[in-house]
Parts: C-alpha cells; structure tokens; sequence
C-alpha cells in the first residue's frame, strides 16, 4: 500500500442480525461462568424472522434457564416495540446444546505430559491468530474502525437513554472512509450510514438527524471537510430490519469484531466461546501484546502472529510485523515479547483473567475498544522497554 489512499471500514450495530445472534450466544457464555468458571462453552446461535435457535456443545456445572437468557438479551439490545416481529416476549426459542465432545476435552484438558511433572492445559484447536495495534487514534485503533464504531455508539446512546426521537430502531451500520497523506489519517472522504427507523419518518429527518445529533458530535472536526460526503439510508426506507429482515449467525462479523480490515485475521470468531479457545483468548492476547509494544514506543503499528496445535500448550509460531515503523529490529522485540509474555493458553487465561462472566461487553463495537478490559491495559510497556535495553 503506497503513502496515500484511502481505507474504509464497517461496523455493525447491536440489532444486526448477526450481532443479536452474538449477544446471545456470549449472554449464555456469561451465564455459565457465573456459576461455574470451569465451563466449556462453544454455543452458537441463528435468528430468522421470530424464533432464535440456540446450538453446540456446554460442559457445566451450572443450572440454567436458557430460554429466559435468550430473552433477556433479545430485551435488552431493545426488541421490544410492539410492532416488532422479532419481540423478546414473543420469540420462538429452540435449543439444541449438547455437552462438548470427549475427543475434544481431552486435547484440552491440562494432563501430565511426558518428562513433566506438573499438568498442562493444551490450545482448544489449531489455528492462527493476530493482533494489532497503532498510534493512530487514542484507542491503539485504526482510525477508520474506531469512528465506524463511534457512530454506533453513540446511536445506540441515544436510543437507550430515550433522548434520541422515538422512530429509532436498534438495527443499523456505518461506514467511514478515511483518506490517508504520507501514511496518516488526513481527512474523512465519505461516512455511510444506515438505521431502522418506524413507518412514515421522512428521509430528510432521518439524514439531518444522523449527520447533525450524531456523526458530526462524534467525529474528529479537523478530519471533516466540506467535501466529506453523508450517506444516509441510501435505499431511502429502512423499516424492516432485525432477524425480521435478515438471518443473523454467530460468528459473522469477525471483521467488524477486530480491526476493520486493516490488520490480518486468523478466521476465527470470538463469541460464544470459553477462553479455552484460542480463537477467543489467544486474540486477545495478541492485542495485549501489540498494543503494549506501540504504547512503548517500539513501533508506531505492530501486528503479531501465533499458530497453535489442539492440545499442545507451546505455541508453534510467533512472529511480529511493524510495517516499517519499529525503532528496533523485529527480532529485538519478539525477544523482549517471549521474555515478558508467556503464549501458553492456561497463562493467557492467569495473565488476562479470563475466567470470569466478562464477555457480553466485548460482543459490539469491537472487542478491542474497552479501555475497562484486560486486554486493553498497556500496564507491560514498561517491561518491554526494560527488556529490549537489558539486552
């Protein structure tokens, strides 16, 4: 990519399809770990028109009413209007969850390995994970994500608080592109977006209120320019919307859930899963890890890369890409990385404190967007300084 384009991201809001179905699944996640942290969960989840269909694989020691977890996150992400055909007091719930396969649990499971004396929790299944950071907003995100998710929240703000007008719906998408002069964030070429709303709302309201209460309040006004274009409902009507319009899957927005396109991704989901997944805990390890090597002014961005194998505890790879913005070589900073982070997945889950009921907040507007989620400190940079001077 040369010094100047123009990159563009997406994020989704809380009624999307796919988000709902999210929600839910990590609303069950939540649930499980709250009475027993040890719970295995791999539950996923599909919504169509009025009925939600909850499905995989829970080994727990909890008891409970999963009927009524799925309603209560249908109600809170605010399907609760009477018009709604997707309604949390009317939806159809089937369940097909059945306990984690013993094939699995046994690669996972921490057991004795051969010459060691100590049991060792193996990685929940092959793959390949990344994670990213950059300098180029407060966050440690790149710019055109972060104002994509700005927008949601703020929207979604809004209709919670009921000081947005009452037409507002809880689906809804944006999309920000940013032009970038010399590898930095200039200005906003254009921002997209489109929400459900209630019949008989004029487009004109609808666009004025979006562009002036919302996008303008949350954007950078140095990045908009008079020839920033705002697209709102560009179909021009957006009354059905939800699991009433669309099929929602858990598992969908994996892009929307990381880096908006601008940093690699290993094609695992993250809801619904127990940290025992790799998919899941390993991501957020590796955002911990980039992150805290750019807040220690190793790199300007940094994107780093680690493979597992079900059931083995080392990872089989590490590697880490500054795009030409590190003050050290490469090299120097995996070697301080391996010395002051430890990849092994039952550390990943001691280091970030995974084991607990945390996940609903991680499923909308990113999962790497919570300065309150451990993943998100930046409380190694320090030890990472230290270890690339004591070399």
């Amino acid at each position: 990519m040369t010094d100047n384009y123009v990159f563009s991201s997406e994020s989704v809001g809380e009624g999307h399809p796919d988000k709902v179905a999210d929600y839910i699944s990590d609303s069950i996640l939540d649930a499980c770990l709250e009475q027993d942290k040890f719970s295995r969960v791999a539950c996923e989840t599909l919504v169509k028109s009025n009925c939600v269909v909850i499905a995989g694989e829970i080994t727990t020691k909890a008891n409970l009413d999963y009927e009524k977890i799925v309603r209560k996150a249908v109600k809170e992400i605010g399907y609760t209007n009477e018009d709604d055909i997707f309604h949390a007091d009317k939806i159809f719930v089937s369940n097909l969850l059945t306990k984690q396969s013993l094939d699995i649990a046994q690669g996972v499971d921490a057991r004795k390995a051969k010459g060691k004396e100590t049991a060792e929790q193996g990685a929940g299944d092959q793959g390949i994970i990344f994670g990213y950071a950059t300098n180029e907003t407060p966050e440690y995100m790149p710019a055109a994500i972060m104002f994509a998710h700005r927008i949601l929240m703020e929207l979604a703000k809004q209709r919670k608080s009921g000081k947005g007008p009452k037409w507002l719906r809880p689906d809804c998408k944006s999309q920000v592109a940013v032009a970038y002069e010399n590898g930095k964030p200039a200005y906003i070429e254009n921002v997209v977006v489109s929400t459900q709303h209630a019949a008989g709302v004029s487009h004109k309201t609808i666009k004025d209120y979006i562009v002036e209460k919302v996008v303008k309040k949350v954007l950078p006004k140095k990045l908009l320019r008079k020839s920033t274009k705002f697209l709102v409902n560009p179909t021009g009507n957006f009354v059905v919307g939800g699991p009433q319009g669309d099929s929602g899957l858990t598992g969908r927005k994996i892009i929307v859930d990381s880096y908006g396109g601008y940093g690699r991704h290993g094609g695992g989901a993250f809801s619904g899963k127990d940290p025992s997944k790799v998919d899941r805990s390993a991501a957020y390890m590796c955002r911990w890890v980039a992150k805290n090597i750019v807040a220690a002014k190793l790199a300007d961005k940094c994107e780093i890369q680690v493979a597992y194998a079900i059931g083995y505890p080392q990872p089989l790879s590490i590697a880490i890409e500054t795009f030409g913005t590190g003050k050290i070589p490469e090299a120097e900073i995996e070697k301080a990385v391996r010395k002051v982070f430890s990849f092994k997945p039952a550390d990943i889950v001691k280091q970030l404190d995974l084991l607990r009921p945390i996940y609903k907040k991680t499923t909308n507007y990113g999962h790497f967007t919570k300065a309150d989620l451990p993943w998100e400190r930046t409380d190694k940079s320090a030890q990472l300084k230290a270890a690339v001077s004591s070399k």
